[in-house]
């Protein structure tokens, strides 16, 4: 807060842990109900994948209804969230996951791998056929 000038978070994820996670459902909650009026509050716990999802409607807290998928609809990222491979991730409107960093990097060095042979392939398909490539 103290670097954006007293503004308080439009969304909070809170990691939940087993010595906390009562302090985060209950507390915690209604702290950023009350006294942050931040818009939306998610929690998940990686050891029992307990997931959960509020808006604020008014001035309290309403839970977001899941999808059929089990995921919840954020208005501040314009996306939803999900647990996905025991993980709470990220995915479109269209249900695409988004990916992480380190997965868009992998997929970018994959993608231009793949690149790289079929540039070579063609480029060895050109000298089979005695093209000069100069």
């Amino acid at each position: 807060m103290w670097e954006e000038d007293g503004k308080y978070p439009n969304l909070i994820i809170e990691l939940l842990s087993t010595s906390t996670a009562d302090i985060d459902r209950n507390l915690k909650k209604n702290l950023y109900q009350d006294r942050f009026h931040t818009p939306e509050y998610f929690y998940f716990s990686p050891d029992t994948l307990e997931f959960a999802g509020f808006r604020l409607v008014g001035s309290e807290y309403q839970d977001i209804t899941p999808n059929a998928n089990g995921w919840r609809w954020s208005q501040e990222l314009d996306l939803y969230l999900g647990i996905d491979s025991e993980k709470l991730r990220y995915f479109t409107a269209e249900g695409v996951l988004v990916p992480t960093p380190e997965e868009a990097a992998l997929q970018a060095q994959l993608e231009l791998q793949q690149e790289r042979q079929r540039a070579e392939r063609l480029a060895e398909r050109l000298r089979s056929l005695d093209v000069d490539l100069e």
